[in-house]
């Protein structure tokens, strides 16, 4: 068989999508209203990806159908974090869209969509590629917010979402098609090869700031964040969790394969305008995040806020920064899942926890709980040992290595900003009065993953090493 059509390099693919239609036909003859078993097969096929894709970890790099496709250890680990953090999303989201009587087949099959089109976009080696991966994952996303048909506020949020992903969307294929004009190829080794024999001219340089906004907008960095904080707020719990997590580790892997697999030869080009909006998304999250009483709202602006910081590792232009960048977006995705856990864990059926002042009395009554947030808070803050200081402390590392040392102070500086309104949350639940005794889910599936979510914050924390090697090893810096 031609290298180039070799089926084996997808057959994580091929697999989610025969178990797609599987599920979609088994689903349609159920009678059970709780999903039982469209679930189980969700989660099913979540663990036969794993142990797909870990049989690819020692794969060296290798394209396919003639240069669309790549797969090599970056593809492979961002792979394998997306299905575990799915996983886990999913067992947030049952309980929940059940209580909502939003249980229906369409948000497995939604979510194992997007989980598709996250697997292209990681995988992609041409822009047509990148763009069908984005599509795919952005057309599922829409769907699932808008899922909750009866609300208002999701209703809103889909529409805004659509129209502010369409607009992204554009700005980047009007990128891409600007770039195509200039070199002649679609193909990402093809762009880098003719613009290291040619200096990038003006058509090009349009097409890489077109790129990087549509980048800013799909991340919800500023000043393209204004989507960002009503989705959060209006959509369903369960999917603001998803949506506020994995798509974030398939940006990342969309972000290497265009600006530094495309355009790393032309470093300069890029990383002025990513300074400006990294530097503006950590000072604008860090202190809008202070007024915020809606806790989603509030990790809403933390996003903004940490997406910057994310962006600071790319800024350095080196593979260690690469990967320092790549360990801070999959301990974010963990973090960040794990909050939205704790506003889904509180949510009953009248009732939905949105509100800080709705966390009280949870340390009186339910200690454990207030225990797993506090560490969420305290990890998403950056406090050592726990895991969310030690990618941050390798991004500031790397900043002051490449002579960014004002871009590092600054950082650092809102980082306290933001220690001031994560420790305000842990303060509402443990020294503000409560009037009621706080609600909690009493799915037991959902106790166990929320506290294995949490405990796994703690013991990355105490062995950073074990994940950090796995994305120095993506970028070829393992010892």
């Amino acid at each position: 068989m031609n290298e180039t059509m070799n089926f084996n390099y997808i057959s994580s693919e091929i697999f989610l999508l025969i178990a797609i239609c599987v599920i979609l036909i088994v689903d349609l003859f159920q009678r059970d209203k709780e999903r039982k078993l469209t679930f189980t097969l969700t989660q099913m096929t979540l663990i036969g990806l794993f142990i797909i894709g870990t049989g690819f970890l020692d794969v060296e790099r290798q394209t396919a159908f003639d240069g669309h496709w790549i797969i090599d250890p970056l593809a492979i680990l961002l792979k394998l974090s997306i299905y575990v953090i799915t996983f886990i999303a999913l067992f947030y989201a049952k309980p929940y869209i059940q209580h909502k009587k939003l249980m229906r087949g369409e948000y497995y099959l939604l979510t194992l969509f997007s989980v598709l089109g996250m697997m292209v976009m990681v995988s992609a080696n041409s822009f047509l590629m990148v763009y069908l991966g984005l599509e795919l994952l952005s057309l599922s996303l829409y769907a699932l917010v808008a899922l909750q048909r009866d609300s208002k506020w999701a209703s809103e949020s889909a529409v805004k979402y659509f129209v502010m992903g369409g607009l992204a969307s554009g700005f980047m294929l009007y990128g891409i098609s600007l770039i195509y004009g200039a070199t002649g190829s679609i193909i990402i080794g093809n762009v880098s090869d003719y613009f290291a024999s040619n200096p990038i001219d003006l058509v090009g340089k349009f097409g890489l700031v077109f790129i990087v906004i549509g980048l800013a907008f799909k991340f919800g960095a500023v000043p393209f964040h204004m989507w960002l904080p009503d989705i959060y707020h209006g959509a369903p719990s369960s999917v603001t969790a998803y949506i506020a997590s994995v798509p974030k580790i398939a940006a990342f892997g969309m972000s290497i394969r265009i600006l530094v697999e495309a355009f790393g030869g032309s470093v300069g080009d890029w990383s002025t305008m990513l300074m400006i909006i990294a530097l503006a998304s950590v000072a604008f999250g860090n202190v809008i995040a202070v007024s915020q009483s809606n806790l989603k709202r509030l990790l809403a602006y933390s996003a903004i806020a940490h997406i910057g910081y994310f962006m600071l590792g790319l800024l350095v232009g080196t593979p260690e920064g690469y990967a320092a960048a790549m360990f801070y977006i999959i301990v974010y995705a963990l973090m960040t899942l794990a909050g939205f856990g704790i506003v889904i864990f509180m949510s009953s059926d009248d009732h939905e926890c949105q509100q800080i002042s709705d966390l009280r009395g949870l340390s009186r009554y339910h200690p454990w709980y207030g225990l797993l947030f506090t560490i969420i808070m305290v990890s998403m803050a950056g406090i050592p040992p726990f895991i969310g200081f030690w990618p941050k402390l390798e991004i500031f590392r790397h900043l002051i290595n490449a002579n960014y040392i004002f871009e590092a102070i600054l950082a650092i500086a809102f980082s306290v900003v933001g220690l001031f309104y994560y420790l305000r949350v842990v303060k509402e639940m443990y020294f503000a009065e409560a009037t009621d005794v706080p609600y909690i889910s009493k799915s037991r599936t959902f106790k166990i993953a929320l506290s294995i979510n949490c405990l796994l914050l703690i013991i990355l924390g105490l062995m950073p090493d074990s994940l950090y090697q796995y994305c120095l090893t993506a970028f070829n810096l393992a010892g």
